[in-house]
This record gives C-alpha cells, sequence and structure tokens, in this order.
C-alpha cells in the first residue's frame, strides 16, 4: 500500500492528506492542537533545518555562474522590475475587491484582541540590517536577507578568483547537490505536515469563529484567487506561456503555502517547482526564488494591507480620501517588498500603512482572531508570485526550458551543475 501511495503524485497526496486534515479537524475540535499539531510542528522543523543550507549553498553557487554569464545585473533589474509590476497590480485588486465586497459594512460591537506593539524599522534600517556583522549568526537565527547577501558576496568572491578556488566551487556545487537531496527527502513528508497543519487549524477555529468576519475572509480570498487566475494567467498569456501548465507545475508549492502559512518554509518546494516542473534554469531560480522569499509578498504586503485598511475604514465609519488612497497603495507596494516570509509580520505592515494613511491602529484588534485563515490564502499567493516571476523573466531572456515547462509531471531532477543558457 505505501508503494501505492508514493508513486502518487506529490500534489495527489497532499490534496488527500489536506481532505482528511479538515475531517479529522472538524471531528475532534480543539484537542486537534494536541492530537495532530505536533506533526505540523515536526514537520516545519524539517523544513526549516534545510532553508538556511539550501539557501547558502544555492545562491553561492547561482551568483558564481551567473557572474560569468556576465548578466547577474540584468537579471536582477528584470525580477526587481517585475516583483514591483506584480505589486502595484495586487494593491489595485485589493482596493478593488475591499469595495466591491465592503466588508467592514453593517458590523458593529466585534470581539477586541490583544495586538502586541510591534516596532517598525525605518528603510535606512532595513537596508542596514541585510548586511550581517557576523555571518555565522545570521545563519543561526535564520536571517535569510543576510545570509542571501553574504552568500552572494562568496560567489562573486570565488569567480573573482578563478583557478585559485576551484576546489572550493566544487565542493559548493557539491554542497548544493547534498542539500537536494535531503531536500527531496523531507518534501516527501509534506502530506504528514499538511494533514496535522490543517487538522490543528480547523479544529482551533471552528466555523462559528469565523462567521462574524465571513465577508473580510471571503473579499481576502476571492482577491487572492483573482489576482492568482486572472492577473498571473493573463501575464503568463502575455508571454506566449500555457496558463493550466503554469498552474499545474506550480501547485504542491501552493498547497504547501497554504498548511504552512511560511513563504520560507515553502522555500525548499519553490525552489524545486520552478526548475523541475516549470522548466527555470537552476543558476536562475537560485537567486530569484530565495530572493522573492523574502522581499515578494503580493498577499500580505499588498493586497491584506489594502482590504484591511477598507474594512477598518468601513468599520469605524471613516471615508477614505484620494490622498489615503494612494499612501495605502504606496505603503503596501513597499511593504510586498519588505515583508519577511514568516507567519505573522503581515500585522508589522498593516501596522505601518495604517499609521500613514492615518486610521486607527485598534482596528487591527478586530481582524487579528482570524489572522491564521487569512495568513494561508496570503502565503499561497505569496509564493505563487515568487514563482510567476522567475518564469516571466527566464522567457523574456530565452532561457526558460519550454520543454520541461510543457512537459508532464517533474520532467527533470535538480542538478547543481545547470548553467543559465538559452533554452532549445
Amino acid at each position: 500500500m505505501l508503494t501505492v501511495w508514493f508513486k502518487r503524485p506529490l500534489w495527489q497526496r497532499v490534496a488527500v492528506a489536506f481532505a482528511l486534515g479538515i475531517l479529522a479537524g472538524a471531528l475532534v475540535g480543539e484537542r486537534a492542537t494536541v492530537w495532530f499539531k505536533p506533526l505540523g510542528d515536526i514537520y516545519l522543523n524539517l523544513v526549516r533545518m534545510i532553508v538556511i543550507p539550501l539557501v547558502f549553498f544555492t545562491i553561492t553557487s547561482s551568483v558564481a555562474k551567473l557572474a560569468e554569464a556576465g548578466n547577474v545585473a540584468r537579471l536582477g533589474i528584470r525580477t526587481l522590475f517585475w516583483f514591483m509590476a506584480t505589486s502595484v497590480l495586487a494593491v489595485l485588486v485589493g482596493i478593488a475587491f475591499g469595495h466591491l465586497i465592503n466588508p467592514g459594512l453593517g458590523l458593529s460591537n466585534l470581539p477586541l484582541g490583544e495586538v502586541k506593539p510591534r516596532a517598525i524599522p525605518t528603510p535606512l534600517e532595513v537596508l542596514i540590517g541585510i548586511v550581517p556583522t557576523n555571518p555565522i549568526k545570521a545563519m543561526a537565527d535564520t536571517n535569510v536577507l543576510q545570509v542571501l547577501f553574504f552568500a552572494g558576496i562568496v560567489g562573486a568572491a570565488l569567480v573573482s578568483l578563478g583557478d585559485k578556488t576551484a576546489g572550493i566551487r566544487t565542493l559548493v556545487d557539491q554542497g548544493a547537490a547534498l542539500v537536494f537531496r535531503i531536500t527531496r527527502w523531507v518534501l516527501q513528508l509534506t502530506p504528514l505536515g499538511t494533514f496535522g497543519l490543517i487538522a490543528w487549524v480547523v479544529g482551533k477555529y471552528g466555523l462559528s469563529s469565523l462567521l462574524p468576519l465571513g465577508k473580510f475572509i471571503a473579499a481576502m480570498y476571492i482577491a487572492c484567487l483573482f489576482h492568482i487566475i486572472v492577473v498571473y494567467g493573463g501575464l503568463l498569456k502575455l508571454h506566449g506561456l500555457k496558463v493550466g501548465r503554469f498552474f499545474r507545475g506550480v501547485l504542491p508549492a501552493q498547497q504547501m503555502a497554504f498548511a504552512t502559512s511560511s513563504s520560507l518554509a515553502t522555500l525548499p518546494m519553490s525552489l524545486r517547482v520552478a526548475v523541475e516542473r516549470l522548466g527555470v534554469p537552476q543558476s536562475y531560480a537560485s537567486f530569484a526564488v530565495p530572493l522573492g522569499a523574502n522581499v515578494k509578498m503580493d498577499g500580505c504586503g499588498a493586497i491584506y494591507p489594502a482590504i484591511a485598511s477598507i474594512f477598518i475604514a468601513q468599520y469605524f465609519g471613516l471615508d477614505l480620501s484620494l490622498t489615503q488612497y494612494v499612501l495605502i497603495g504606496l505603503t503596501a507596494v513597499l511593504g510586498s517588498l519588505g515583508t519577511a516570509g514568516v507567519p505573522g509580520t503581515s500585522i508589522v505592515m498593516l501596522t505601518l500603512t495604517l499609521s500613514t494613511a492615518g486610521l486607527p491602529l485598534e482596528g487591527i484588534g478586530y481582524i487579528i482572531a482570524i489572522d491564521r485563515v487569512i495568513d494561508m490564502m496570503r502565503t499561497a499567493t505569496n509564493v505563487t508570485g515568487q514563482v510567476l516571476v522567475p518564469v516571466l523573466v527566464a522567457k523574456e531572456e530565452g532561457v526558460l526550458d519550454l520543454t520541461v515547462y510543457n512537459g508532464g509531471e517533474e520532467t527533470r531532477a535538480v542538478s547543481p551543475e545547470a548553467v543559465l543558457a538559452p533554452a532549445e
């Protein structure tokens, strides 16, 4: 029976686990926290265990290869452009659906949850914080941006030294191959982790706690689905790519993102689907996908602050001016590039958006109780965009492997020796 189970595609196994998790959570209720959440916690710990080695080895190896090809700057600029462009579209989607659904109208006397004060770093502090004072401490603290920066410096230095560091470059490539193998083992446990996490969420929240904010939850889910299907799908069409094939390819990462509510926890899966299922060269994907997991947040940093701001304004009976909409849009776009890919930090960006627009911060307390439920959809949106942008850029650069992109299930294995070269 185990042989039959593991012969099924991963997304199908995850879908079965997802359904069983909903059923188990509904049956046992709050006891799911004790019975099933440990399964999810163990799985998340395993994934987090491999994130830092994966980022360090893949970024170091990919920067060295991209630097040799002489197109690091061009790829970086194109990637950041699409990060920004899709974030602007996400803000517009959030504002549009906020007004179409009007989630804050007709509500009163909602329970007020406790909101812990969060320090909001200035742009200068964010910039300074990217540079690590101690790379080893950055790794121990799972500060992915600092590790990414250090790995980029190491990769550039390896290129600069040439043949003098040939042995180290071989070691880095071998390290990447080793981490990818461990990653494949860990990702086989995704159905088990999904079952535990979904059972816990369903058991903890239940339907009764979600009903008072049903319109807000619906607005978030509908806006995110519209952004994924229509906006992302439209961009794929404009690039001459099959939309259905992209969504089939990215589905395992979306499933994992929905269950874990963490872009960083989903990073190994995102990188795998980008390379193996969608044909993005590993040397570029290893650079763009980890970067996106830290700065590309269409769901948490763009759609969510826009809808939440409208919800809070409507709940308190405030009329938003054109200036406030502009401030919400600008702050949300910047927030989508600055929100860390871990659960909960979207509250920081919402605080920043509300402060900038002059809206009452206590409004956060009315939606904090259902944050985990909407965070699942926000993260699935984030991860979809984090995979989409490398696909678009690879297509524009003529290096997307269309044979893999248009092919069947997992048609290419990850190879640390993969180089950035035009696709046949």
